[in-house]
């Protein structure tokens, strides 16, 4: 754990059912602070990823469309969050379909200080498990809102910029039969 995190952002991570993901803001946004759903998730233990930009998780996946709307939050300050999916691999080498949503951590003066991130893997997952997902990660943030709030920061974007779950279930099932025809898959 990082002695930088305010002590109840920290607790609130050790608590979530949800996979969350802390990253600084500057540099190569190096990972803070991850959940023990993520790591259930991506089989990475907190050792294998902290200081490191989970872009290591893409491996040599090309997500070309995923990767510029990454780049196009982190350089557009002005821009609260971004929600895509992505292929991830799992630490084995298993590839996945990440529904990725990032949003903006600010101190109280606006400065962006992290950016907070929650993973799904909708590779096989029905729409029903998306809007459960959906549900708790809604219940999530509404949570994170007062905690940060203590500390100082203010969580940026909402939930409303969800898109249809069954058109992001449709989209990763592609991506992951476009990867799974790749050759030498």
């Amino acid at each position: 754990m990082s002695p930088e995190l305010p002590s109840p952002l920290t607790d609130y991570f050790l608590q979530s059912r949800v996979a969350l993901a802390l990253a600084t803001a500057g540099g190569d946004n190096h990972l803070l602070l991850v959940s023990e759903p993520f790591c259930t998730l991506t089989g990475y233990r907190p050792e294998d990823v902290l200081g490191r930009n989970c872009r290591m998780l893409q491996r040599d996946a090309a997500n070309v469309e995923p990767r510029a709307r990454l780049r196009e939050f982190i350089e557009r300050d002005g821009q609260a969050n971004v929600r895509t999916p992505i292929v991830n691999f799992r630490k084995d080498g298993t590839p996945f379909v990440n529904l990725l949503y990032i949003s903006r951590l600010r101190s109280i003066d606006g400065e962006t200080r992290y950016f907070f991130a929650s993973q799904f893997d909708v590779s096989r997952s029905q729409p029903d498990l998306l809007a459960d997902y959906d549900d708790l990660l809604t219940a999530t943030l509404g949570r994170l809102v007062p905690i940060a709030g203590d500390a100082g920061i203010v969580v940026e974007g909402t939930l409303m910029t969800i898109a249809n779950s069954a058109a992001i279930v449709a989209q990763a099932k592609m991506m992951l039969a476009d990867l799974e025809s790749a050759p030498g898959a």
